[in-house]
């Protein structure tokens, strides 16, 4: 049991990044542990054969923690799916248990966590450049650095997991493990706090740092190779081996960095604060530190919001997008559009937004709906709208893929279809909305003529972070103040993103005289700015699976009921009738707020070990 629990998906695919050496036949958990006399002959092999070793580090790259799909997002307030046998649907039902838990990440991370440490005890013995003393330090450096940044990130998703408080009034974190665990180990771990936990990403964090350049990028001349390593004897063509441009992709020193800055967000927020050990004006800092790196707001990508849907830049040949600090490898498919597209379209509609969403985008005055000077017009609801909902969602009446997709009740379109309606068949639409965001429109699932396109699902937007370093600094300092002297305060930021949506216009799509007057209100008010990050927060990342863990903590309601449209025909024979509109309610959500604000320790992992204790409230 001891040695099942430790690795036992071996079978997982392996995400390709740069450069990496093919990885021959990684050994088995029986293998790694016994018997004692074979475990020492494949150990030596590694040291031998660096592919082989190298093979450990990419089964940790295998099990990074991100999904390249819109999954999460329906078991919140932002959406439903249509598809019933979702786990993420059953589990916002009512059936979310400590042994059915669709948001775990318990095993898949400690996994992650027991490859790194393992390589990180043979790192140094491996022969990664034996006939060059530079190119084996240099090697050395990165891997190990890599490693460190790698666990740091495996335990903030545990934290933000499993994390919570026990019936004992302590707030735990997991087991804390730097060091590889074997068939002598004592696997009966009780959980660390989580302040010692945050401790230890943060220590991870500064030690990738430490030995990771914050970019993989090409040297020109060796008196620009670092001098630790000029001192080695190190040249151009082995620095740039190692450390340059075809390392892109692996983690950086500045990806360690938005790690810290990730953890510390966590840690500040309420749900944690109280005993995390970090306060928000320590998280605005570490985030501070980030965004210095692109020179702040100057290095604020101006089309960030809509990087899934410049053509140009998804290509294979393009450069960088300023909007990435760090994203996935391009990939050629139509996999999302075969479950999104409308079902005109031959697409699944998997992704229903919701009303509840919809209504969380403000006038293109920058004035929520709800404001009495807003202009809002609920028998016109997507009229003079923040330009950001139509680049996100498609509601009724909206063109997509030269196609008009009508969403109301009875509705058809060109072609005399009705399937876009509401409720008409099973893949149509629950709520009236349908996906758009991370879609591409020159992508066809129509089985007559499928055409792929490139896809990009990013791992940390520097918009992102942005945001981080504005609710931390907000909560610490105030909408206006910069008391480290970053350059930037919480209002600046978000006033840079609300720009960049095109708020302050009138309905003509005019610049407003006094421009975006909302956030000059909430700039002299605390709290009024601090509900204006988390609402710029929930549609700047909205569908990137951020919603679900951000209620939990900012400790918000998790069972906020989710709404749709009805659309309707005043008068059903009149092709050019009036249309109602009519809020309905689509699903329940039952979580139980008193404590499903932190997730469960696996009940499996409970009843193998008793050192183990379960955060209250669950079995």
């Amino acid at each position: 049991m001891k040695k099942n629990s430790i690795i036992n998906r071996m079978t997982s695919k392996i995400t390709v990044i740069g450069y990496c050496l093919l990885v021959i036949g990684l050994v088995s958990c029986e293998d790694m542990f016994e018997p004692a006399k074979e475990n020492t002959r494949q150990e030596e092999a590694m040291y031998e054969e660096s592919a082989y070793a190298y093979g450990l580090q990419m089964y940790g790259y295998g099990r990074l923690p991100y999904q390249t799909t819109t999954t999460t997002d329906v078991a919140t307030d932002d959406a439903v799916t249509n598809v019933t046998t979702s786990a993420y649907l059953n589990m916002a039902k009512g059936t979310w248990a400590s042994d059915n838990n669709p948001m775990a990440q318990w095993d898949n991370c400690k996994d992650g966590i027991q490859y790194v440490n393992k390589f990180l005890s043979i790192v140094e013995n491996v022969k990664w450049a034996p006939s060059a003393v530079s190119k084996q330090k240099m090697f050395i450096d990165r891997l190990k650095g890599e490693s460190f940044g790698l666990r740091a990130l495996f335990y903030y998703y545990l934290l933000q997991a499993h994390g919570g408080y026990a019936d004992d009034g302590q707030l735990y974190g997991v087991p804390l493990l730097t060091v590889a665990e074997d068939g002598s180990s004592e696997f009966n771990q009780p959980r660390a706090l989580f302040a010692d936990c945050v401790k230890q990403c943060f220590a991870d964090c500064d030690s990738a740092m430490a030995l990771l350049p914050l970019d993989y990028v090409d040297v020109n001349d060796n008196s620009e190779i670092p001098a630790k390593y000029q001192a080695l004897g190190a040249e151009k063509t082995g620095y740039n081996l190692v450390f340059g441009v075809r390392s892109k992709g692996l983690l950086s020193g500045k990806i360690a960095e938005a790690i810290k800055a990730q953890v510390a967000l966590l840690a500040a927020s309420p749900a944690f604060r109280d005993q995390s050990g970090v306060t928000s004006a320590e998280a605005a800092t570490i985030c501070a530190s980030v965004l210095k790196r692109i020179n702040g707001l100057e290095g604020f990508d101006r089309s960030g919001n809509t990087w899934y849907k410049n053509k140009t830049k998804l290509s294979p040949e393009a450069s960088e997008m300023d909007e990435m600090l760090w994203r996935e490898d391009r990939h050629n498919n139509n996999d999302q559009e075969k479950s999104n597209f409308p079902p005109t379209l031959y697409g699944g509609g998997q992704v229903n937004p919701s009303q509840n969403l919809v209504d969380a985008f403000p006038m293109n005055n920058g004035r929520p709906i709800a404001d009495p000077k807003s202009g809002y017009d609920p028998q016109n609801p997507y009229a003079n709208r923040d330009p950001r909902l139509a680049n996100n969602i498609i509601y009724n009446g909206m063109t997509f893929k030269k196609a008009v997709i009508f969403t109301g009740v009875g509705m058809p379109n060109e072609e005399s279809k009705y399937e876009d309606n509401l409720n008409y068949v099973e893949k149509s639409t629950r709520t009236g909305y349908y996906l758009n965001k991370l879609l591409r429109e020159d992508v066809s699932v129509n089985p007559a003529s499928s055409l792929t396109q490139y896809h990009i699902y990013p791992r940390i937007r520097y918009t992102e972070m942005f945001l981080a370093y504005a609710e931390a600094a907000n909560d610490a300092w105030g909408p206006a103040a910069d008391p480290t002297g970053v350059g930037f305060t919480a209002y600046d930021v978000i006033k840079a993103i609300r720009e960049r949506a095109g708020l302050g216009k009138d309905e003509f799509g005019r610049d407003l005289p006094n421009g975006d007057e909302y956030i000059e209100e909430c700039k002299a008010d605390k709290e009024k700015m601090t509900s204006l990050i988390r609402n710029e927060r929930r549609i700047e990342l909205c569908f990137e699976n951020k919603r679900f863990w951000d209620l939990r903590r900012w400790l918000m309601p998790l069972n906020e009921p989710v709404k749709g449209m009805k659309i309707e025909k005043i008068d059903p024979e009149a092709e050019d009738s009036p249309l109602k509109y009519t809020v309905v309610e689509v699903e329940d959500r039952n979580f139980d707020n008193s404590y499903q604000c932190y997730g469960p320790i696996p009940k499996g992992e409970l009843l193998k070990w008793s050192n183990l204790k379960q955060n209250k409230g669950w079995q």
